[in-house]
């Protein structure tokens, strides 16, 4: 019985290797659970040219939005764990599991972390027509007309959305949400003067800020970001205020160890080509390739961090 029991776990084990030799042998698609024209587009678009060339296969990108990314989470959660299907997700996961306690899915549990990609800062823009041009006056603005200041964000428990909560509970103001269904048709609103302000990743938008169309009163991360060196953090006017996004690939549980090894090579390979971190950084991304370990940490770490500020800010899901 034991020579049988060893007999098939040899081959058990030798058929995932011979299936990570052969891997891929056919397109994989890769989930973007936001709408086009967001940040997750805006990254992987140069991305997915390299990765095939790297796995020898079409690169498939398949836009699954809403929910702040939950349907095409929960989506790929639930698809076969063969590394055909696999997530862009990113700090809206373990926003999610704070928030949300209905969710289909465990993020933790129903997730497999395959490769850390970047991190990126987040921008606060207003519309050029707006009074503010800083945050000391955005939060003077804030307190003479409580209420009044609205603010577009990619729907309801995203980063966004939590970053203005915060900004406005460690400020004691109140600003008006008005969730959209994702990050593009959030700027949009902005730059239409629909909205007054928004907090979005700085690539979405960099474009924009740079051709005077959107107005940047502050970055999110602690330190400045190069490529808007000369606008001030919101933490030097509002300390202890940051927000940090990162984006990573994910697979559903299961997938197997030697798969996982083989994506998350591409991706460190991809993220490491001079012309395409070049490319990254002129994005305002900060390419950070790590292991499959890496992002699971980082997911289980910001679970905790993300409990704490729904509950700090009182946040509900709707």
């Amino acid at each position: 019985m034991k020579k049988l029991i060893l007999i098939l776990s040899a081959f058990v084990f030798t058929s995932q290797i011979c299936i990570a030799q052969e891997y891929p042998t056919k397109p994989i698609k890769i989930v973007v659970p936001f709408p086009p024209g967001g940040g997750a587009d805006v990254l992987m678009r140069p991305l997915s040219k390299r990765l095939s060339e790297l796995l020898g296969q079409a690169i498939i990108l398949d836009n699954k939005p809403g929910a702040n990314g939950n349907i095409g989470a929960d989506y790929v959660a639930k698809s076969a764990p063969d590394g055909y299907t696999l997530l862009l997700g990113n700090s809206s996961l373990p926003i999610s599991s704070a928030l949300y306690a209905q969710l289909p899915f465990d993020p933790v549990k129903d997730l497999t972390p395959i490769a850390l990609m970047v991190n990126t800062p987040s921008v606060l823009v207003a519309n050029p027509k707006f009074k503010a041009k800083n945050i000391t006056e955005l939060i003077e603005l804030a307190k003479s007309e409580p209420g009044k200041i609205n603010y577009s964000s990619a729907g309801i428990g995203s980063t966004p959305h939590l970053g203005m909560e915060l900004l406005g509970n460690l400020t004691g103001t109140k600003f008006t949400h008005i969730p959209y269904k994702g990050g593009g048709p959030a700027v949009s609103a902005v730059l239409a003067n629909e909205v007054d302000v928004l907090i979005t990743n700085t690539s979405t938008v960099l474009a924009q800020v740079q051709a005077g169309k959107l107005i940047p009163l502050g970055t999110t991360t602690l330190k400045r970001t190069p490529i808007l060196a000369t606008v001030p953090t919101i933490a030097e006017t509002v300390p202890g205020f940051e927000l940090n996004t990162w984006y990573g690939i994910f697979g559903p549980t299961g997938v197997p160890k030697n798969i996982v090894q083989r994506i998350n090579q591409a991706f460190i390979q991809c993220l490491n080509t001079p012309e395409i971190k070049q490319q990254l950084i002129a994005l305002a991304y900060d390419p950070d390739p790590g292991s499959a370990e890496t992002l699971g940490a980082l997911l289980k770490k910001d679970n905790a961090n993300w409990a704490n500020i729904v509950k700090l800010t009182g946040i509900k899901a709707e």
